[in-house]
C-alpha cells in the first residue's frame, strides 16, 4: 500500500474524512493541507527526503483573505506533475460534468476520479486500492457517461469550433477565422463534417443545442 500521502482539501470535514479512509488502509504517513500553495510547498520539500506516493486533491478551493498562486486543483496537479510525472493523483470532488472529468484524464493524466456523494468514503477506498495496483478508477455512476464521451474524443480543433460558435460566429464564417489563425483544416466542408459528427454522437440536431450541451458538459 502507499507509504506517504498528501491531502489537499479546503473543507475541514472532507479533509478529515479522507484522513479516516487512509487510517483504515493503515497508511500512517499522511500530511493534510487546506491550500494548494501549501500542498505544492509540502510536495517540493518531500522531494529532498521522502517523496509522496499519492496526492489526493479537490478541484475547487474557496478564496479567502490569503492570496494564493495556485488557485485550484488543476493548477496544483499540473505543477506537481511538471516536477514529478510519476506522482499518482486522485481527484476527490463534487464536480459532475462529464466533459470536465474526461479532460482531467486526458490532459492531466489523473489516476482516479471520486465524486463526493453518498458512500464516497467507500468509493475513495476502492480508488486508492485500484491506483495502488496501477489501475484507472472512476466513480461507478460516472463510468458509462465517460465511456460515451471517449467515443467522440474531443480534440483541440473541436473545442475551437465549439468556442467560435459559442462566440456568435456563424458556421459559414468559421473557415475565414480558421484561415486567419492558420488553423487546419479550414475548409467549410471540413468544418461542417466535424460539427455534424459531434451532433451525431451527442444526439443533438442543431448547433445551438450542440453548444448548450457542451457547456453543460464543461467542454467549453
Amino acid at each position: 500500500m502507499f507509504d506517504k500521502v498528501l491531502i489537499s482539501e479546503d473543507h475541514e470535514s472532507s479533509n478529515y474524512s479522507v484522513q479516516i479512509v487512509l487510517e483504515q488502509l493503515k497508511i500512517s504517513n499522511v500530511d493534510h493541507v487546506y491550500y494548494c500553495d501549501d500542498a505544492f510547498s509540502y510536495f517540493k520539500k518531500s522531494l529532498k527526503t521522502k517523496p509522496y506516493d499519492l496526492l489526493i486533491t479537490d478541484l475547487s478551493f474557496e478564496e479567502d483573505h490569503r492570496e494564493q498562486v495556485l488557485k485550484n486543483g488543476r493548477e496544483l496537479i499540473k505543477s506537481c506533475r511538471d516536477v514529478d510525472p510519476g506522482l499518482k493523483v486522485i481527484v476527490f470532488s463534487a464536480e459532475h460534468r462529464i466533459g470536465v472529468i474526461d479532460l482531467l484524464f486526458k490532459e492531466l493524466g489523473i489516476n482516479a476520479f471520486v465524486r463526493k456523494a453518498r458512500s464516497d468514503s467507500k468509493d475513495l477506498k476502492k480508488a486508492i486500492e485500484s491506483v495502488y495496483d496501477n489501475e484507472i478508477y472512476i466513480s461507478q455512476d460516472l463510468h458509462l457517461p465517460v465511456k460515451s464521451m471517449n467515443t467522440l474524443e474531443f480534440s483541440n480543433y473541436d473545442i475551437i469550433l465549439l468556442q467560435l460558435l459559442s462566440d456568435g460566429i456563424l458556421q459559414k464564417n468559421i473557415p475565414a477565422v480558421l484561415q486567419e489563425r492558420e488553423i487546419f483544416p479550414n475548409s467549410l466542408s471540413s468544418v461542417e463534417k466535424r460539427l455534424n459528427a459531434m451532433k451525431l454522437v451527442l444526439t443533438v440536431r442543431s448547433n445551438e443545442h450542440l453548444i448548450a450541451y457542451c457547456k453543460d458538459l464543461g467542454i467549453i
